[in-house]
């Protein structure tokens, strides 16, 4: 199956640092808890990964439908659909 998303995601600059973690979980008082940092490839949001308590990253796609994110871990490149539910 091709996903003309993943296809056709950018690359947009993260909006924080990685080593400021998730700005959502900060934001809300938790200075540590989440797993891993995801980017939104539409605007280039920080967030939360889906094994973290809060699933920042799941959360801004249900409120957006910006449908493509990727690693934010140092020396990951992969990247996920949410739309198709397809990894690339």
């Amino acid at each position: 199956m091709t996903c003309l998303h993943l296809a056709e995601a950018g690359s947009p600059a993260p909006l924080t640092a990685y080593e400021d973690g998730c700005p959502q979980c900060v934001a809300g008082g938790f200075t540590h808890g989440w797993v891993h940092l995801r980017v939104c490839l539409d605007c280039g949001m920080v967030a939360c990964c889906d094994s973290s308590p809060r699933r920042h990253m799941s959360a801004h796609h249900e409120q957006t439908g910006h449908p493509v994110m990727r690693s934010y871990e140092p020396g990951e490149k992969w990247r996920w659909c949410f739309t198709d539910e397809l990894l690339g």
